[in-house]
């Protein structure tokens, strides 16, 4: 199972960026994916999630509104839409999956629920 961050980099606050996560290898579908970040010197933290079946979506309360998340299913992709980024969105940036053989997870935006990471991909925001 390979999931493939991109699309981070350095932007001033107020900007936007797009992430993508291209997940490939599963024997099967998994039930969602997730995006989380984590921030130098601290916990890594849930932002949003999209279950694969039909779309429904999970959002932090830090990030709702702001953030927007969704799934290209044809393309095996999941985007993270990031508008308004201040300097506190300054992150690595990863997503994950649960196991195919999990068919739910109780809590979408906790890292412990989830089997499979991506590398992470940088976000900066700052003038």
């Amino acid at each position: 199972v390979q999931l493939q961050a991109s699309g981070g980099g350095l932007v001033q606050p107020g900007g936007s960026l797009r992430l993508s996560c291209h997940a490939s290898g599963f024997a099967s579908s998994t039930y969602a994916i997730g995006w989380f970040r984590q921030a130098p010197g601290k916990e890594r933290e849930g932002v949003s999630c999209i279950t694969t079946s039909d779309g429904t979506t999970y959002y932090s309360q830090s990030v709702k509104g702001q953030f927007t998340i969704s799934r290209d299913n044809n393309n095996n992709v999941v985007y993270l839409q990031m508008t308004s980024l201040k300097p506190e969105d300054t992150a690595v940036y990863y997503c994950a999956a649960p196991s195919e053989v999990r068919v739910s997870i109780r809590h979408h935006l906790v890292p412990a629920e989830y089997d499979y990471w991506g590398q992470g991909t940088e976000v900066t925001v700052s003038s």
